[in-house]
C-alpha cells in the first residue's frame, strides 16, 4: 500500500537524503517520504553511545556516596528508575516514523500551538543549556585530567566538537554515534570488569533508607526520561512503515542497558573507597590501572561529546518549535549554534562543585518531565488511530487541558513532595523518610487532570 504525505502540514524543503557531510536543511517541518532512510536497529547506538559517559556513572556514585544506599539497594533503585524512563522513551520513539516530526512538535496536540511554549521552553533550557553544560563539564574535567591542559581550554575543545555535530545535523549526529559506540563499549566494558572485581558488594552504605532509595529512583528516572522529549527527533527520518514495536524496543533498550550497567559500576566504585564527590572523574579513574585509566578518561570525553551532540540538536528543535524565525535553509543549524554558545557559558560556571549541581539538576528535570509525560501519554492513548497532522502547524489549535494539567501537576507535586536544599515539600518536611517522589506524583496528577478535562480538547 502506498503511503501518502499528510495534507495540511508544513513539509521540509531541500534535499538531504542520507548524506553525512551536509548541513541538514529546514527546521521542525514534516520529513518528506522521499527523504526517509535507515532502520530501527540503528537506534541502539543512537541511544547507547550518549549514555556511555561519566554523567551516567556519577548517578550510581550519588546513590551510594550522597544518598547513603548500600550497593544492592542502589542497584535495585537504578533498575527501577531507569526502567520507567526507558519504557516511556520506547513508547514515544515509536510515534516518530508515522508522525515525521520532532517530539516537541507532537506536544502541540495535548498543549495547543501556543500552550506548547511551556514544555518547549523548559526543554530548550534543559537540553540545549542544562544537559549541554552538565556533559560539557564532565568531558572537560576528564580531558583536563588526561592532558593537564587548563580546564577552560578543555571545555572550549569539547564544546567546539559538540557544536559542529549539532550544526551539521541529523545524519552526522547519527554517524558519529554509530562509530563512537564500539570504542565506548569496549573501553567501558574493560573499566566495568576492573571496578566490579575490586568492589565490595556487601557495602552497607550510610543508612539512606527509603528516602535515599526514592531519591535514587527519582534521579535515575530523571536521567533516563530526560531523553523522552527528544524521542521522535531521531525516529522521524525512518520510513513510516517501520515496525513500531522494533522502533520502541531498540530505542528503549538503547537507554536502559548502558544506563543500568554504568550506574551500577558507579555505585560499585564508591564501595572501593576514595573521595567520590570531590573530584569525580579523578576519583573514579584512580581505581584503574594507568593505561586503563587513560582510556577511561578518553572514553569519558568521547561519551560527553556523544551525549551533547543530541542535546544541542534537540535543544535547537525545541527552540524552533517555540516559533523562532531564522533564514529558512539554515534556521536549524543557526539555532543549534546558539544553544551551544549559551550552554558553553553556563558550563564555565559549573566547573566547580559539579557533583552537587548535578544532583539538584537531575531532580529538577524530573519535576517537569513527570507531569509532561503523563499528559503526552494520555493524549496519545486518546488519539490512537486518529488523524492529527494538520493540527501540528495550526496556530489556531488550542487545548487548555494540557497547560492546566501540567501547571497543576508541577505545582502540587513540588509543593508536597520536593526535597531540595532550597525547598523541602510538606511531606518530606514532616516525614523525611519519604524522600523525593515529586516526579511520580506529578505524573499521576497531570495525567488524571488531563483525562478529566478532555472535554476541553478541540
Amino acid at each position: 500500500m502506498k503511503v501518502m504525505e499528510p495534507s495540511g502540514v508544513a513539509v521540509r524543503e531541500g534535499e538531504y537524503g542520507d548524506r553525512i557531510a551536509a548541513v541538514e536543511p529546514g527546521g521542525v517541518e514534516f520529513i518528506p517520504l522521499s527523504e526517509r532512510h535507515g532502520g530501527p536497529r540503528q537506534l541502539l547506538w543512537t541511544w547507547m553511545s550518549p549514555n556511555l559517559e561519566f554523567a551516567t556513572i556519577f548517578l550510581g556514585v550519588l546513590a551510594v556516596a550522597a544518598f547513603g544506599l548500600s550497593f544492592w539497594q542502589a542497584a535495585l533503585a537504578v533498575a527501577l528508575g531507569t526502567g520507567l524512563g526507558a519504557l516511556s522513551h520506547g513508547v514515544l520513539s515509536a510515534r516518530g516514523p508515522s508522525a515525521g516530526v520532532p517530539q516537541m512538535v507532537l506536544g502541540r496536540l495535548p498543549f495547543g500551538y501556543w500552550g506548547n511554549l511551556i514544555p518547549s521552553a523548559l526543554n530548550t533550557v534543559a537540553a540545549g543549556i542544562g544537559w549541554f553544560a552538565v556533559n560539557s563539564v564532565s568531558g572537560a574535567l576528564a580531558l583536563n585530567t588526561l592532558t593537564g591542559l587548563p580546564s577552560w581550554l578543555c571545555l572550549v575543545i569539547v564544546v567546539a566538537v559538540m557544536v559542529v555535530l549539532g550544526f551539521f545535523g541529523h545524519n552526522l549526529v547519527q554517524a558519529f554515534e554509530r562509530y563512537a559506540f564500539p570504542v565506548l563499549a569496549v573501553i567501558f566494558a574493560v573499566t566495568a570488569v576492573v571496578i566490579l572485581s575490586k568492589a565490595r558488594p556487601g557495602f552497607a552504605g550510610s543508612g539512606g533508607g527509603l528516602g535515599g532509595f526514592l531519591l535514587t529512583v527519582g534521579a535515575t528516572f530523571g536521567y533516563a526520561a530526560g531523553w523522552n522529549p527528544y524521542a521522535a527527533d531521531y525516529t522521524r527520518y525512518l520510513p513510516p512503515d517501520a515496525s513500531r514495536r522494533a522502533v520502541g524496543l531498540y530505542a528503549g533498550l538503547g537507554v536502559f542497558v548502558p544506563c543500568v550497567i554504568l550506574e551500577v559500576v558507579g555505585a560499585a566504585s564508591v564501595t572501593i573507597g576514595g573521595d567520590a564527590l570531590g573530584q569525580p572523574t579523578t576519583a573514579f579513574t584512580g581505581h584503574l590501572p594507568g593505561p586503563v585509566a587513560a582510556l577511561a578518561l578518553l572514553a569519558i570525553t568521547l561519551g560527553a561529546i556523544s551525549a551533547n551532540a543530541l542535546n544541542v540538536y534537540s535543544g535547537a528543535m525545541s527552540l524552533l518549535t517555540m516559533g523562532v524565525r531564522l533564514p529558512l535553509t539554515l534556521r536549524r543549524a543557526l539555532t543549534a549554534l546558539a544553544c551551544g554558545v549559551i550552554g558553553f557559558l553556563v558550563a564555565l560556571s559549573g566547573l566547580e562543585d559539579a557533583g552537587h549541581k548535578y544532583e539538584s539538576f537531575l531532580l529538577v528535570i524530573s519535576y517537569w518531565i513527570g507531569p509532561w509525560l503523563g499528559i503526552v501519554l494520555v493524549d496519545a492513548y486518546l488519539r490512537r488511530g486518529g488523524e492529527f497532522g494538520p493540527l501540528l502547524y495550526d496556530r489556531r489549535h488550542t487545548n487548555p487541558a494540557g497547560p492546566i494539567a501540567m501547571v497543576t501537576g508541577v505545582v502540587l507535586s513540588v509543593w508536597l513532595f520536593s526535597n531540595q536544599e532550597l525547598y523541602v515539600g510538606l511531606v518530606p518536611e514532616r516525614v523525611p523518610a519519604v524522600g523525593d517522589i515529586a516526579f511520580a506524583v506529578g505524573f499521576l496528577i497531570s495525567a488524571a487532570v488531563y483525562l478529566a478535562l478532555k472535554p476541553l480538547r478541540r
